[in-house]
């Protein structure tokens, strides 16, 4: 699945999404820190990991719509499309 978002596109916009939506379980720079993460089961992964930022757009999209594990889908809480790709775009910046 190809990213219909050019990167760095509404930047912005992509980290006040992370903030309200992903920031709690995943922490403020990915880590899976988040205040919430010790509730979770399993690995929250590390955004900033060669091996997270190996994963194409179209898989990141899928895990942030749809979840797993403890991670609930997010198509219902953020139905558009486009919001889940500038989230997608704005964990890429977490390797920067």
């Amino acid at each position: 699945m190809k990213n219909p978002v050019a990167p760095k596109t509404d930047a912005a916009i992509g980290k006040s999404l992370y903030t309200k939506h992903c920031k709690s379980c995943h922490g403020a720079e990915g880590y899976g820190d988040g205040p919430k993460a010790k509730e979770m089961k399993g690995d929250l992964g590390d955004f900033s990991s060669k091996v997270f930022q190996k994963q194409t757009d179209g898989e990141l999209f899928y895990k942030t719509s749809i979840g797993r594990k403890d991670m609930p889908e997010f198509t219902k809480k953020m139905p558009s499309d486009e919001d889940r790709w500038l989230i997608v775009n704005y964990m890429r910046t977490l390797a920067e």
